[in-house]
């Protein structure tokens, strides 16, 4: 059964990749058959294909299974792509993808106003609670940035900083 994901507890945006070549399309039915198959449901809430389209692949208000420890606090965006035409992990998104995604992030910051930003390689690879991640967002000098983070390159950017003009105010 399918666990509902509240609307006040989400607390995080994560973008991911899909970690598939960038010459090669992965179909949206293609991601939703791999969360399925490894998850028994879509992996993420939102995907972005090459071509800067938007496709809603899992209701908000269903937890997600895109990031161990922190499904129940977020949201999970995934763009096609990530791995260059070698295979190699690599920023590919293109132009259509970076504006699609910042429209969409621009529009669930309205609609989850305190949630941030993160890429799911800036999360750390240990459970942490949830308000040391916050605060390790919003503080620079935070003890749980020097925790080792996930080990993977997904995404090959870093969205806190890219969207960082999108990011909360922080009361400090």
């Amino acid at each position: 059964m399918l666990k509902k994901l509240n609307r006040q507890d989400v607390k995080l945006l994560i973008v991911h990749c899909s970690a598939t070549r960038c010459d090669r399309p992965f179909t949206t039915e293609s991601l939703i058959a791999t969360g399925k198959a490894k998850f028994g449901q879509p992996s993420y809430h939102y995907y972005i294909r090459m071509d800067g389209d938007i496709v809603p692949t899992l209701p908000e208000n269903i937890r997600g299974a895109h990031a161990r420890n922190y499904n129940r606090y977020a949201i999970g965006i995934c763009y096609e792509g990530g791995l260059d035409a070698n295979g190699q992990p690599a920023d590919t998104r293109t132009e259509a993808q970076k504006e699609a995604m910042f429209n969409l992030l621009s529009d669930l910051r309205v609609e989850y106003p305190d949630a941030h930003i993160i890429g799911h390689c800036e999360l750390p690879n240990q459970r942490v609670p949830i308000e040391l991640i916050l605060d390790a967002l919003t503080h620079d000098d935070s003890p749980l940035r020097q925790l080792p983070r996930v080990a993977k390159a997904c995404p090959c950017f870093l969205p806190s900083t890219y969207y960082a003009s999108l990011q909360p105010r922080s009361p400090h």
